[in-house]
C-alpha cells in the first residue's frame, strides 16, 4: 500500500524550540564534560611532615592517601598546578551547573521536550552510579532519540507506550557486577532513587511498575557463551531478573546512537540507543514474525516505517554511504 504522507507523520518544532534545544544541549555536554574533568581532581593535595621532612601528599576523595616526594622546586610546581587546575575546574563545574538549571526552565517554559520525566530520570540515575554504558533504551522510547535529532514529533500513534524495554549488555556483565557491589546497591535501588514507589512485579520478575502504573522492563540477549541463565541484576533477592528476548542479540550487536533529550521538566539526559536504520531493520524483522501478536506487529511495521522516513527526510547523513547494501528492505 501506498505509504502515508510525511506530513501526517512528522510535525516541525518551531524555530524557538530548535534553538532553545541547541543552546541547552551546548550547556548539557559542556557540564559532563566538566563532571568528568572534576572527577579527576577529587580530594586535595596538602604538605605533611614526613621523616623530619616536608612532603606532598594526595588524598584521594575516599580518603587514601600517596606520597609525591619531600619539598622540592618539582613537587610545588606539582602542588600549584593541581591546586590552581582544581579550583579552575570547581568553578566552572559551578557555573555550568547553574547555567544547566536556567536552560531546564527555558526547555520547560518552551516545551521542548516531552520524554517521560521518569525515563530520563533513570537514564541519569544509571550515570551518576557510572553503569550507564550497560545499558541502552531500545523499543517505543529509542524514536524520542530519533524525532530529537531531526529536530520534528513523530505521531502519537506510534509513540503511545507505558513501559521503557532497557537492554543489559550482557559482555559486560563482570565489570557490572562488580560496580554494584562496590556501590552496595541493587538496579531496583538505583529506580527507586528516581521513584521509592516502583517494585518489581511479583510474576513478571523483568519489569518494576511504579505508582503511575509506568513501568521498566529490562530484558537481554538470548543467553550464550558464558551468560549466565537465569540473571539476576544483583545479589538482592528483591532485584530483577532480566529476561531473554528474540532480538536482543540484534540490538546488542546493533551500532549506537547517542542522543540528548529532554523531558517534559525540562531535564536532560544522554540517551544511547540504537542507530536509527538499525532500528528501522530490526522492527521490520519482528513485525514479520512468526506468531507475532498481531497488535505488536502492526505497530513495529509503522514504527520501521516511520524511523525509515524520518531518515529519509530529516537525517540523511546516517544514511548508507552510495554502493552499500541497503538496511532496509
Amino acid at each position: 500500500p501506498p505509504a502515508t504522507p510525511s506530513i501526517t507523520l512528522f510535525l516541525d518544532q518551531s524555530e524557538s524550540q530548535k534553538r532553545q534545544y541547541i543552546d541547552a544541549e551546548t550547556v548539557f555536554l559542556a557540564l559532563a564534560k566538566a563532571k568528568k574533568a572534576a572527577s579527576e581532581v577529587r580530594g586535595s593535595m596538602l604538605w605533611r611532615e614526613l621523616r623530619g621532612k616536608p612532603t606532598l601528599i594526595r588524598t584521594s576523595a575516599s580518603g587514601a592517601q600517596k606520597s609525591l616526594g619531600v619539598r622540592s622546586a618539582e613537587t610545588e610546581a606539582i602542588y600549584a598546578s593541581f591546586m590552581a587546575r582544581k579550583q579552575s575546574v570547581e568553578e566552572r563545574h559551578k557555573a555550568l551547573k547553574a547555567q544547566l538549571a536556567t536552560q531546564q526552565r527555558l526547555n520547560r517554559a518552551l516545551r521542548v521536550g516531552r520524554v517521560p520525566n521518569v525515563v530520563v530520570g533513570v537514564i541519569n540515575a544509571l550515570d551518576n552510579i557510572g553503569v550507564q554504558d550497560h545499558f541502552m533504551v531500545v523499543g517505543t522510547h529509542a524514536l524520542y532519540a530519533y524525532e530529537t535529532a531531526a529536530g520534528v514529533r513523530i505521531t502519537e500513534e506510534a509513540m503511545a507506550t507505558r513501559d521503557v524495554d532497557i537492554l543489559f549488555d550482557t559482555r559486560k556483565r563482570i565489570s557490572f557486577f562488580t560496580a554494584m557491589k562496590k556501590l552496595d546497591s541493587s538496579l531496583i535501588g538505583v529506580l527507586r532513587k528516581v521513584d521509592p514507589s516502583f517494585e518489581v512485579v511479583e510474576d513478571q520478575q523483568y519489569t518494576a511498575r511504579n505508582q503511575d502504573g509506568f513501568e521498566v522492563d529490562i530484558i537481554r540477549r538470548t543467553a550464550k557463551d558464558a551468560d549466565p541463565h537465569p540473571l539476576r541484576m544483583s545479589d538482592d533477592e528483591d532485584d530483577f531478573w532480566a529476561v531473554q528476548v528474540s532480538m536482543g542479540e540484534k540490538l546488542q550487536s546493533a551500532r549506537r546512537m547517542d542522543q540528548v533529550v529532554v523531558a517534559t521538566s525540562g531535564e536532560m539526559a544522554l540517551m544511547r540507543t540504537v542507530h536509527p536504520l538499525d532500528f528501522a531493520r530490526i522492527k521490520l524483522g519482528l513485525s514479520r514474525q512468526v506468531g507475532r501478536d498481531p497488535n505488536k506487529s502492526g505497530k513495529d511495521a509503522l514504527q520501521s516505517r516511520i524511523v525509515t522516513e524520518l531518515v529519509n527526510e530529516y537525517l540523511p547523513h546516517f544514511l548508507p554511504a552510495e554502493g552499500d547494501a541497503p538496511l532496509v528492505q
